[in-house]
């Protein structure tokens, strides 16, 4: 089982978005997403884990090692909505996380709105179109 994301840029900031399970098999789609926010934003990027059903402990360090990749280009990450069945727990050495209890409550603290300026979704993102499919003639 792997994570669908979505990104959105909005004024100042991004939110990465994730629905599924961050486990070690969905790590490395997740650092690709990482990669996307730091190529196409600027400012804090709020980790929305809404959709996200859970977290393994490897899950957890990828998130732990998207802080510093971020905190590497000045990029703090924030997270909203956090599973139920874990937290993240910080090292001595880790950016400091902050931790919001939801979506609108992160987006509040930036003053930013719900609209986004530009948008990117992996393929199987809940709730995307797909082109609908033509029988064959």
């Amino acid at each position: 089982m792997t994570i669908e994301w979505r990104y959105t840029v909005r004024e100042d900031l991004g939110v990465l978005s994730l629905a599924g399970f961050l486990g070690p098999e969905a790590v490395d789609r997740f650092a690709g997403a990482v990669g996307w926010a730091l190529a196409r934003g600027t400012g804090p990027v709020i980790l929305d884990l809404t959709s996200l059903r859970g977290w393994s402990v490897g899950g957890q360090l990828a998130v732990a090692a998207a802080a510093r990749r971020l905190a590497a280009e000045d990029r703090p990450l924030e997270l909203a909505a956090i599973p139920a069945d874990g937290s993240l727990v910080p090292d001595s050495g880790q950016p400091p996380i902050v931790v919001h209890c939801d979506l609108p409550t992160a987006l509040a603290a930036h003053g930013a709105g719900s609209n986004g300026q530009r948008e990117w979704y992996s393929d199987e993102w809940p709730g995307t179109r797909r082109p609908t499919e033509r029988p064959v003639a």
